[in-house]
């Protein structure tokens, strides 16, 4: 039964329904940013792969506030973003029934990673896809067709998006090959200046740092970790019936009245939890990473040597050689899932927002257990050399011999004192 008494409310909000699996594996942008033609063109969407989490010691900087001044600790989600590369336009036309797609042009080089995503079994197609569309700029006739194209979207289009691929051969840590795909909507400028921003960059990568800033605000849309057919209890968050109820009681005790007979849609029932597609909004980006800088784990006040990578590696994920993003917060999902990172669609100007960040520390140690080092130098300066640096050195047979009569004499003098 739903909610009767302001005392007890409903569990569960209705406005996520239906939880059902989703069809697909990745974000989906639903919504882009307001256009502003006064700003340059830029991408306003790009694509991460989740490694793992971390956290950050900081400055809080609130005036009025009890922490002004104060250290604070902040979990952080680290997400690799490697280029990704632009393959093609779209020019969409504005209807009484929303866009339409007016005209489509696809770049000359395509590469296997992205043409593995039109076809089911790549091992034994015929792999024929985008050979008309390659051969249109190979002769002059095709290139003026494709011009023609170019000059109808100046000419009647009212949003301009290019057509991208993620690069898994950049990610070592990602045995999957084929490529996701994506249209990102360009904003800034008039649609002229658009579509001769997208000519230029057809076939070129195009990086985080070309689309994000330091601090700033954006959106985070990706698919929750699945969890299966699930009961009441786990899946809405219903109260337990007691203890002596027959039949079990991680269940609902009403489901409704006599009339109407059927259940309604708002009772929670059992089913599928998680893998729900989800968009949260207004995360923080507190660093974005050079994949060629050797201390991007280091700050101002911390001068160690490190990356971004904690010892051992990211559990279940690996090592980051990419750029990456550090987000405040938590992002949906498990490791190495396909996470679409949006410039935000609701600005928001609260304080909290507008704080300044100076960051201290970032933690490196590992994340298998409690780890104590935040390098390998400094877990060598404190415990020496180990058996296994010495084996791995391949040192002498007499050093460790040596090390196995010291052992052995130590074990003798604590017998014998006993």
């Amino acid at each position: 039964m739903s909610h009767r008494k302001f005392r007890a409310p409903r569990h569960g909000s209705l406005g996520f329904l239906p939880r059902k699996r989703c069809r697909r594996g990745k974000g989906k942008v639903r919504s882009f940013p307001k256009d502003d033609p006064s700003k340059p063109c830029h991408l306003t969407a790009f694509m991460g792969f989740k490694a793992g989490m971390t956290h950050v010691v900081r400055e809080a900087n609130r005036p009025g506030s009890k922490s002004h001044k104060t250290e604070v600790v902040e979990a952080c989600t680290i997400l690799e973003t490697p280029p990704i590369v632009v393959v093609g336009v779209v020019g969409y036309v504005d209807t009484p029934r929303g866009l339409r797609a007016l005209k489509t042009v696809f770049a000359q080089h395509i590469s296997d990673d992205c043409k593995r995503r039109f076809y089911k079994n790549w091992y034994c197609a015929k792999k024929k896809a985008f050979t008309k569309a390659s051969a249109r700029w190979k002769d002059e006739a095709g290139k003026a067709t494709i011009e023609a194209d170019f000059d109808t979207m100046k000419k009647y289009c009212k949003v301009i998006r290019v057509i991208c691929h993620s690069q898994f051969k950049l990610l070592k840590n990602l045995s999957q090959k084929k490529s996701y795909i994506m249209e990102i909507q360009v904003n800034g400028g008039t649609i002229s200046d658009k579509v001769e921003w997208a000519k230029q960059n057809l076939e070129k990568q195009i990086t985080v740092k070309d689309v994000f800033e330091q601090f700033e605000i954006i959106d985070t849309i990706g698919i929750t970790k699945g969890r299966g057919f699930q009961g009441v209890t786990s899946r809405w968050g219903t109260r337990k019936l007691p203890r002596k109820t027959h039949k079990g009681l991680r269940k609902v005790a009403c489901i409704g009245s006599w009339h109407p007979a059927h259940v309604k849609f708002s009772i929670a029932r059992a089913g599928q939890k998680g893998f729900h597609h989800r968009t949260e909004v207004n995360k923080r980006i507190y660093r974005i990473g050079d994949a060629t800088d050797a201390e991007n784990g280091s700050t101002k006040h911390d001068i160690t040597k490190k990356r971004i990578t904690p010892m051992g590696g990211f559990p279940h994920y690996g090592v980051v050689n990419n750029d990456f993003i550090l987000l405040k917060g938590c992002v949906v999902g498990p490791k190495k899932r396909m996470i679409t990172l949006r410039k935000s669609l609701l600005v928001n100007f609260s304080r909290r927002l507008r704080e300044d960040i100076n960051l201290k520390f970032i933690d490196t140690a590992s994340k298998f257990g409690h780890g104590r080092f935040q390098t390998a130098q400094e877990k060598t300066a404190f415990m020496g050399k180990l058996k296994k640096d010495i084996i791995k050195g391949g040192e002498s047979s007499s050093c460790w011999c040596e090390l196995k009569n010291i052992g052995s004499n130590l074990m003798c003098s604590v017998i014998a004192k006993k």
